[in-house]
């Protein structure tokens, strides 16, 4: 996840390879060329996760599948440096440098400072950093606007709850988790000014900018005494925005009757454990590995571009995932008004819009 502010370095550095490429709002991510494939010779990456770990389920998991998906498509040498604590943090990024690789890939607001530093030092090396804005001129913010999909979500979950009150809550106050939260905010607030409703949203008040968070993005337990308490005051769907944590808020809803969860980042009907998959009603995706893979690939050919990639529902960087076995608890007609809301929200004719907005 990240927090708020933007790191920067000297404009006067400048890296002598880098060419206008993908831009913020550019189409969404595609397959690789063949140019690029042929290009790859002995070209190697490496990424580095934030304190989570790799199986986070969340942004580090779907970072390393874009990285896996590089190599496979592009015959590249990709690697990971997983960290599991803040002590690992800028020694794994030096390591990453010190590979001789000519790209690495870091996740998360953790290790800005260290790849703002490692970008500074290392001029030639050509850096990507998921959720945070780092800004020097070898380095490529890869960034999504959540908000809009969100909206959905928060649509969705007021259209089916059936005790008025929804919830969500994230791992810290910080922009890529809050930005969740106010799209999440607005679309029940959508659905409400629709549908003549008063639902209520649990955990977050957009207007103030303050919630509910567990401080950490590992702490199960956590997210399990969170959701609990939300559900004891009859939120029946439930939003983490926390990495790990969330499975907590899972396993709290499975434990109850008549609760689910909206997951975020990947879709969580996939990579939760099984035994959550009955109340999983949708995620909210950050179409994070294909952005990877065409930026691994812009690299290779040779346009690599420190403009950020900002995802969006337009150009298929965020998406609201299927609603999978809960299909059956979607009426037609709040499903068909969703499809609605996102086309509009594509032309323009609603603005989602939020403090964290990227």
């Amino acid at each position: 996840m990240s927090r708020n502010g933007i790191v920067s370095l000297a404009s006067g550095i400048v890296a002598a390879s880098l060419l206008v490429a993908l831009a913020g709002c550019a189409p969404a991510p595609t397959s690789g060329t063949d140019a690029a494939t042929d290009a790859a010779g002995d070209y190697c990456a490496r990424m580095v996760t934030n304190s989570g770990g790799l199986d986070d389920r969340s942004f580090n998991q779907s970072s390393w599948e874009g990285m896996q998906a590089a190599q496979k498509q592009f015959g590249i040498d990709a690697q990971v440096l997983v960290s599991t604590s803040e002590t690992d943090l800028a020694p794994n990024v030096t390591q990453a440098v010190d590979s001789g690789c000519g790209f690495v890939l870091t996740v998360g607001f953790e290790l800005a400072d260290a790849t703002l530093a490692a970008a500074g030092e290392n001029p030639d090396i050509h850096f990507a950093i998921v959720d945070e804005t780092v800004d020097a001129p070898n380095v490529k913010p890869i960034l999504f606007d959540t908000a809009q999909a969100s909206y959905l979500a928060g649509y969705l979950a007021a259209g089916v709850s059936k005790t008025g009150k929804v919830a969500t809550f994230g791992g810290g106050n910080q922009p890529p988790v809050t930005l969740f939260m106010d799209g999440f905010v607005d679309g029940v607030a959508k659905y409400n000014e629709v549908h003549g409703t008063q639902v209520q949203v649990l955990g977050w008040d957009k207007a103030t900018q303050d919630g509910v968070f567990t401080g950490d993005f590992e702490d199960i337990n956590k997210g399990k005494t969170v959701t609990q308490g939300f559900i004891d005051q009859g939120a029946d769907v439930i939003l983490p925005v926390a990495g790990q944590v969330g499975e907590g808020a899972a396993n709290a809803a499975s434990e109850a009757s008549g609760v689910s969860i909206i997951w975020v980042d990947n879709d969580g009907f996939e990579t939760l454990p099984a035994e959550y998959q009955p109340i999983v009603l949708t995620s909210v995706m950050k179409n994070t590995g294909d952005a990877v893979v065409e930026i691994i690939g812009d690299d290779i050919d040779g346009s690599f571009s420190p403009e950020p990639f900002v995802g969006t529902l337009e150009n298929g960087g965020v998406a609201l995932a299927p609603f999978h076995d809960l299909a059956s608890a979607v009426p037609s007609a709040l499903s068909a008004e969703i499809d609605s809301l996102k086309a509009e929200i594509v032309a323009g004719t609603i603005t989602v819009d939020s403090p964290s907005t990227p």
